[in-house]
């Protein structure tokens, strides 16, 4: 399989990263997001964060952008990355789309950090031809990608994800399709229990997080973490995690979903754990 076109649907952090990543890979990307403004302001941080890796001697931010073109719709692609929000409803939205509009031979990836792929697949006709590659924040930087297989993802599907992924710079880490896969089981239990014991006096944020850093040798710690992925997020993939294996370990922390209800959501809103200006 080749994927010289790549469409990238949802033109926030994680999908302005992934079409950054894979402009400078040499391919051609297609960036959509149906909210107003998103795309500019998606292409506003990739110039950004093209610029300080230029000064490092990265490659020219204009040559890399030059290989991203905003679309109305769902253009043309080898394949598409979907990067919207933690929803399974508007997930499967944009998959059906996809299957209509993009042609038989493409592959429809899924940079869902919790969602059963298998889910995803079985909406689409194609569903041997679904899978999962999640990347981290911030996605040029870190180098992981999780690859997984939905049940009825074929080899040909995976082995070409996985040598695309590595095309990419990153390193692939093969997972199996459970929810929240490998990173987002671990974590999210991390991040919870952090929010637990900020919420029974434990100790405070910096504490807690200063504990993780020098204790663990984190080189972040669970809150400051929680608000650099969205603590909306977060709660949205805990409640995938809780209501997939049925254990209440993986509920939401009651202060989770009170600074969220109160539009605490981290980096993003300016306000989370921390405050940022």
């Amino acid at each position: 399989m080749s994927f010289a076109r790549v469409l990238v649907v949802g033109a926030g952090q994680m999908g302005a990263g992934i079409a950054q990543v894979v402009a400078a890979s040499g391919r051609e990307v297609s960036l959509h997001d149906s909210q107003p403004g998103a795309v500019e302001r998606g292409l506003d941080g990739i110039r950004r964060s093209l610029e300080r890796l230029h000064e490092k001697g990265g490659p020219e931010p204009g040559e890399v952008l030059g290989r991203v073109t905003p679309v109305d719709g769902l253009a043309e692609a080898d394949l598409l990355i979907e990067a919207i929000v933690e929803d399974v409803d508007a997930k499967r939205a944009v998959f059906r789309a996809a299957d209509e509009a993009l042609p038989a031979h493409a592959v429809l990836a899924s940079n869902t950090s919790s969602i059963p792929i298998t889910e995803l697949a079985a909406a689409t006709a194609r569903p041997g031809q679904v899978i999962g590659m999640h990347f981290f924040n911030p996605v040029p930087m870190l180098p992981l990608v999780e690859v997984i297989r939905a049940e009825q993802t074929t080899d040909e599907t995976a082995e070409a994800i996985v040598a695309l992924a590595r095309d990419l710079g990153k390193t692939p880490a093969e997972a199996n399709d459970f929810p929240g896969f490998v990173s987002n089981r671990i974590l999210m239990p991390f991040v919870n229990e952090a929010a637990y014991a900020l919420m029974e006096g434990v100790a405070e944020a910096e504490a807690i997080d200063t504990v993780a850093k020098l204790g663990f040798a984190h080189p972040m710690g669970p809150l400051a973490l929680a608000d650099l992925i969205g603590l909306d997020t977060c709660v949205a993939i805990m409640e995938v995690l809780h209501e997939g294996l049925g254990d209440p370990k993986y509920a939401p922390c009651p202060l989770l979903r009170r600074y969220v209800a109160a539009g605490r959501l981290g980096r993003k809103s300016g306000r989370g754990f921390y405050e940022y200006a």
